[in-house]
């Protein structure tokens, strides 16, 4: 059967999946070529390094993120929002773990990188979430921070098999949302008496 012809995006998509298989730390070129069917130095006609595949996989992650995210709060507000948001980052995670940890590693290379936008998508997508709780500007970084590290922290140990008690992880991730919820009201209860 004749090889497929190589181009940068069907070299980065099939990076993308080789590192959700394999996971970030065991990605490499050789492995990447040997699922391609190319000898290696036939993939750096396509991507500069293994650093510019793995930033190219984590623009991917961050525009697919932006989606889902952005997919499962459409016409959700408040606690709703915030609920089917926080799943669509647990579900993400758990199917991309390679992905999602590229996203993470990455840094931008300069003012036209497209990470930029990308990452703007997703922080939009988690504003617009938070608009239900009408926070005040100061207070939306704190909201966006938190919740972040709280669904970061949950979901990556949960796709690397961290929960080993035995308790039901799905109630565990609901009870940590409804406290996450309730913060957020607290918040916006607490600025509102202020005034």
């Amino acid at each position: 059967m004749p090889r497929a012809r190589l181009t940068p995006l069907s070299v980065t998509e099939a990076g993308a999946a080789l590192i959700d298989e394999v996971g970030f730390e065991k990605l490499s070129m050789g492995t990447l070529a040997e699922r391609l069917g190319v000898k290696t130095p036939a993939l750096y006609k396509h991507v500069t390094s293994q650093a510019d595949l793995v930033h190219r996989i984590a623009i991917v992650s961050m525009a697919e993120f932006a989606d889902a995210i952005r997919d499962a709060i459409q016409g959700r507000a408040g606690s709703d929002a915030l609920a089917a948001g926080a799943q669509a980052m647990r579900t993400y995670v758990r199917e991309h773990p390679g992905r999602y940890a590229a996203a993470n590693a990455a840094r931008p290379t300069g003012p036209d990188d497209p990470l930029i936008p990308a990452v703007e998508r997703v922080v939009a997508s988690w504003a617009a979430m938070l608009r239900g709780y009408h926070l005040d500007s100061g207070q939306e970084i704190h909201a966006l921070r938190m919740i972040r590290s709280a669904l970061h922290g949950f979901s990556t140990l949960e796709a690397a098999g961290g929960f080993q008690i035995d308790a039901s992880v799905d109630d565990s991730f609901t009870w940590m949302i409804n406290v996450l919820d309730q913060s957020l009201h607290a918040a916006t209860s607490s600025s509102t008496l202020a005034r």
